[in-house]
């Protein structure tokens, strides 16, 4: 069964088959076909391995390896169409330049050209067999997600009846949420005859209850306000949001929209960084933490023994810390303060709190403390840039208490952000509730070009001895 759960490691076996088969008809052609002169017989397996490596590193980059979900087939093999010339382009001059001094120019660029055209028309042929396997699975019913509607009832039946048209589309409507709580004088169904679950107090609990996936918004004009409050509903659950966009908005451009079999919906959760970009951060992570650790031994050692001598306890510090889609992890840091600090129980940190010791200021001053997060970056529970993680109790009344706090767990929590280069340190809920628009103007704006930027203010603050 070809569920969107096993979709991506499906559809990494059928590239490499396809990448195996193209590999094998070029070399056939020209090895063994006798067509064109070779002074010395490559191997085939070796060559054939690296290249198949070559190009699921390069289809990951570039999102091919996203999942899959009533995507558009035309889309994909245009995307496909301009890898593979790139990637093509690539081994021409990494590995195949060697024909240039054997071979005239022209019979090299019409291997090249053969070589691309058999990895279009084999790794073409297999997605688009997979995709239509998928589609015809989707029609029957298999492998569909669970899906919420959210609305006022006229609106909400136009999105069912829609949806219910286009099966292919893979959503499964499970029940209606109501905005308006005086719906519940119309009795349990609206006139689309899809379940009422409940209200908007109740979206949080359904979402786990029924398993939903996605997230389908049809609000009336009037209730165009509750959008934000939906948004905080569902932020804290891994599930997609969708909206059914304005006639205005989608004429005047406003709107980008989703549209498949010409049915208009507007990605409200949509991939925050590219594939590449995503890739690229998690090498920058990777790299410089693992350079970090390695160079700065010493010191870390030598910061580590003079906390030990200064007063009782260990080193370093651990604490649980809520990251990534809700996930806890033990972050770790050098011990800052006196032993036991929080024996009354999780409190702010103030900028003269008596608690800290004497290295703990300097550490603090000069953000030292934060070092040992290193390892977190390592282990992939943290990057170097992005909202700074924060405790389960806080995060539980942050989220109660300001409007979308639960999407800064969309993204991985960082050593530094936007929020701290730009924020002072945050004693209190007013001042969280200021960082949470710096540290949402970053997910809305995640870029490497960003990062360095973070990284670059963080290291000056640092160098200047700006910390708290």
């Amino acid at each position: 069964m070809i569920t969107h759960r096993h979709d991506i490691p499906v559809l990494s076996f059928v590239d490499v088959v396809s990448f195996c088969v193209a590999w094998s008809l070029y070399y056939l052609f020209r090895v063994r076909s006798g067509l064109v002169i070779v002074g010395l017989e490559p191997d085939y397996l070796l060559p054939m391995l690296v290249v198949t490596l070559f190009w699921l590193l390069l289809f990951f980059i570039v999102g091919l390896y996203r999942p899959w979900y009533a995507a558009s087939r035309l889309d994909e093999m245009a995307l496909l169409f301009k890898t593979l010339t790139v990637g093509s382009l690539i081994l021409f001059f990494v590995i195949f330049i060697d024909d240039a001094g054997v071979h005239p120019g022209t019979n090299s660029r019409l291997l090249i050209a053969l070589y691309w055209a058999l990895m279009f028309v084999t790794v073409g042929s297999g997605r688009m067999l997979l995709r239509s396997i998928q589609r015809r699975m989707l029609i029957a019913g298999i492998g569909t997600h669970n899906t919420l509607i959210v609305g006022s009832p006229v609106r909400s039946g136009e999105l069912h009846e829609g949806v219910s048209r286009y099966p292919a589309l893979g959503y499964r409507v499970v029940g209606y949420v109501r905005v308006d709580a005086q719906e519940k004088r119309g009795g349990s169904r609206p006139d689309h005859g899809t379940r009422v679950l409940g209200d908007l107090d109740d979206l949080s609990l359904l979402i786990e209850r029924e398993n939903i996936r996605e997230i389908l918004i049809a609000l009336d004009s009037k209730d165009h306000d509750r959008l934000l409050e939906i948004i905080a509903k569902c932020s804290a659950h891994r599930v997609g949001m969708k909206i059914v966009p304005d006639l205005y908005d989608i004429i005047s451009g406003q709107a980008r929209t989703n549209q498949i079999y010409g049915f208009p919906l507007i990605d409200i959760s949509p991939v925050i960084m590219p594939p590449w970009e995503e890739s690229a951060k998690r090498l920058m992570d990777v790299g410089v933490a693992s350079i970090a650790l390695l160079v700065g031994l010493p010191l870390w050692l030598l910061i580590g023994a003079a906390i030990k001598i200064e007063s009782h306890g260990p080193a370093l510090y651990t604490q649980e810390r809520v990251g990534k889609d809700g996930e806890r992890f033990k972050i770790v840091k050098f011990r800052s303060m006196v032993a036991d600090a929080e024996r009354a129980g999780p409190q702010w940190a103030h900028k003269r709190d008596p608690r800290v010791t004497r290295i703990g200021w300097l550490l603090r001053k000069l953000h030292l403390d934060e070092v040992p997060q290193l390892w977190n970056v390592l282990s992939g529970h943290m990057s170097l840039v992005g909202p700074r993680p924060e405790r389960p109790v806080f995060v539980e009344q942050l989220s109660r208490e300001i409007p979308l706090y639960p999407r800064r767990l969309k993204v991985r929590p960082g050593i530094t952000g936007w929020a701290q280069v730009k924020h002072t340190y945050d004693e209190s809920v007013d001042d969280v509730r200021k960082k949470v628009q710096y540290d949402l103007f970053y997910i809305e704006n995640m870029s490497l070009r960003m990062d360095f930027k973070i990284l670059f203010n963080t290291v000056s603050h640092m160098l200047l001895g700006r910390g708290r």
